[in-house]
């Protein structure tokens, strides 16, 4: 059955809709959603006097809760506890502000529902918005997609977890964007695995395109927060053992605070040139990736980095931790193309131990080594493979998975 056009879903989202992963991914699915001809409307976390210009829904059609205001004293919790914003820290939250955040929340999304009156609602992560979205409107078929980083506050934030558990749980649909992801959500919030759809994650295949490299120097790049949790710090120590090579690192995205402090820090005592971009649109990264030899993610901590297939796309050989997003996306990617390091146990979620630190600093390093030297002796992926690596993952393509969730609780 094909949905009628007057299909009214209600997107939320606790977090800025401009900034980092799942804003990107809502922005795709307002996108995708408005191209079939139905209607969205946007409940979403902006700072005061700082509402973003978004391409793909009218600021009317949207409800914004403010913080750094009267109400929400306090930046905007991130799901990572660094943001390439300012932002609050959930564990760190004390119980007013939990109660003021919940209350301004409930109020934002009583006053889009009683407006709009949707016929089902599309929220992101498994966490506080979610959980207060399904206990005061129970009645509203929902899907929730989980982005990871709401994953990790579940296991990193346990007084916090009475407040999600149960109401999550009520969700009528799960989107994961990986397999590991689904068993990860199944294990955590004991959710039966037949109310979890695995809809994956995309890229803007016309943005993210091949490009031509120069022979020298070799170019390195990370894109995304400059945070440990991301192994920033660790690939700037790392390059500290690349003496002798004819390379260029580049890091695009900003951070906030001690952490982005340490890697300018880092950065400035390094005998390679480094040259930060800061946040990028995502036709300035694309740019930027086309000139780009190497592409390097050292996170310790992913749910399904499709950033990777964006510097794949623009015909860059990869560098990145072998964890079970990457490997998800990446797997089946000839070895002189894609390079995994296996990570040791980590003392949390997204921290290796100080012990662990040296040797996981000379195996980047080595691994570099070894991708400059393929980049200066062997050819690079051309336009014809890797879009052949990449097709499957565009965003018609995660969307007409996320339909099928809508027609499933629907009952369509």
């Amino acid at each position: 059955m094909v949905f009628s056009p007057r299909l009214k879903i209600l997107h939320i989202l606790s977090q800025r809709p401009d900034a980092t992963g799942s804003g990107f991914f809502l922005q795709n699915m307002l996108r995708q959603s408005a191209a079939r001809g139905y209607n969205n409307y946007l409940v979403c976390g902006v700072p005061a006097g700082d509402i973003p210009v978004l391409d793909c829904i009218d600021k009317d059609r949207c409800n914004f809760v403010f913080f750094d205001s009267p109400d929400l004293h306090f930046p905007i919790p991130g799901m990572s506890d660094v943001m390439p914003y300012r932002s609050s820290v959930f564990s760190e939250l004390t119980e007013k502000e939990l109660l003021a955040y919940e209350k301004v929340f409930v109020e934002k999304i009583r006053h889009a529902a009683e407006e709009f009156l949707p016929d089902i609602i599309h929220s992101h992560h498994l966490w506080l918005v979610t959980a207060i979205t399904r206990r005061i409107l129970p009645d509203i078929p929902m899907v929730t997609s989980c982005h990871s980083t709401d994953l990790r506050q579940f296991v990193q934030c346990e007084h916090l977890r009475s407040r999600v558990y149960e109401d999550c749980r009520k969700v009528e649909s799960i989107l994961a964007l990986s397999k590991y992801q689904s068993q990860m959500i199944s294990r955590l919030y004991q959710i039966d695995s037949d109310r979890i759809d695995i809809v994956g994650g995309g890229f803007n295949q016309e943005v993210f395109n091949w490009g031509q490299k120069d022979a020298s120097p070799v170019h390195l790049l990370y894109a995304g927060k400059l945070s440990f949790a991301k192994g920033v710090d660790w690939l700037l120590r790392a390059c500290r053992l690349l003496t002798g090579l004819q390379v260029q690192l580049h890091l695009a995205g900003s951070g906030a605070g001690h952490e982005a402090e340490v890697c300018h820090v880092l950065a400035d005592k390094l005998e390679i040139p480094v040259q930060f971009h800061g946040n990028l649109l995502q036709p300035q990264l694309a740019a930027l990736m086309r000139t780009a030899h190497i592409f390097i993610l050292p996170s310790f901590y992913e749910g399904l980095p499709l950033v990777l297939l964006e510097a794949l796309a623009s015909g860059c050989r990869i560098i990145t931790t072998n964890l079970p997003g990457s490997h998800e996306l990446l797997g089946n990617v000839r070895h002189d193309w894609v390079q995994f390091i296996d990570l040791p146990p980590l003392q949390t979620v997204d921290q290796p131990f100080p012990g662990d630190r040296q040797h996981l600093e000379e195996k980047l390093a080595a691994a570099v080594r070894h991708m400059v030297d393929l980049a200066q002796k062997t050819p690079a992926p051309t336009g014809t493979e890797v879009c052949e690596l990449t097709a499957p993952h565009s965003w018609e393509g995660v969307f007409s998975r996320v339909t099928a969730a809508y027609r499933k609780v629907l009952k369509l």
